[in-house]
């Protein structure tokens, strides 16, 4: 049974201020047309809005990373699974990597793996709502809203997509 906390932030603010940083990334990477994909499902209604702020004009694309997972064989497949849709050539392209939690990194790597599949990317950079404390793997953002240290029996889910929330639960 897993006991509610109090809300995260407000979203909005996050998703500005993470906005902001992707805005000086780019910048200072010389980099004035990136694609955006993000990661099913909390990664896609985040990205969904960083495409506006940022006004980027490529369509969002979507990944699911479910066949992806190094614990594919231990959890099985989810039965509503959808297919990654990446409806730009991903050679090339200097790639925003959005998802809504940064926890051990399994995610990302999976996400990277998946995109390597389509094509060989200029670049990719990582942009999350909420990193939190727990790295399995060395991965790091570029680009984060909010940097949360979680004790191993908590957790955050981001619920939505309209309105976004984050919530912190911890196991009673």
């Amino acid at each position: 049974m897993r006991a509610k906390r109090e809300p995260v932030d407000n979203v909005a603010a996050l998703i500005d201020q993470l906005a902001g940083q992707l805005q000086d990334w780019l910048r200072s990477n010389h980099i004035s047309e990136p694609v955006i994909i993000g990661i099913h499902t909390g990664g896609i209604w985040i990205a969904e809005h960083l495409r506006d702020k940022l006004k980027i004009a490529a369509p969002l694309g979507h990944l699911n990373i479910a066949f992806y997972r190094d614990d594919f064989s231990q959890i099985g497949m989810h039965p509503h699974v959808t297919p990654s849709k990446l409806p730009f050539e991903v050679d090339g392209q200097h790639i925003i990597l959005v998802d809504d939690v940064l926890y051990t990194g399994r995610t990302i790597r999976a996400a990277m793996n998946e995109i390597f599949d389509f094509g060989r990317p200029a670049s990719i950079c990582l942009a999350v709502l909420i990193d939190r404390s727990g790295r399995e793997l060395p991965i790091q953002a570029q680009a984060v809203g909010k940097t949360l240290k979680l004790k191993p029996e908590e957790h955050v889910k981001l619920s939505g997509p309209e309105p976004l929330a984050l919530e912190i639960t911890a196991n009673a």
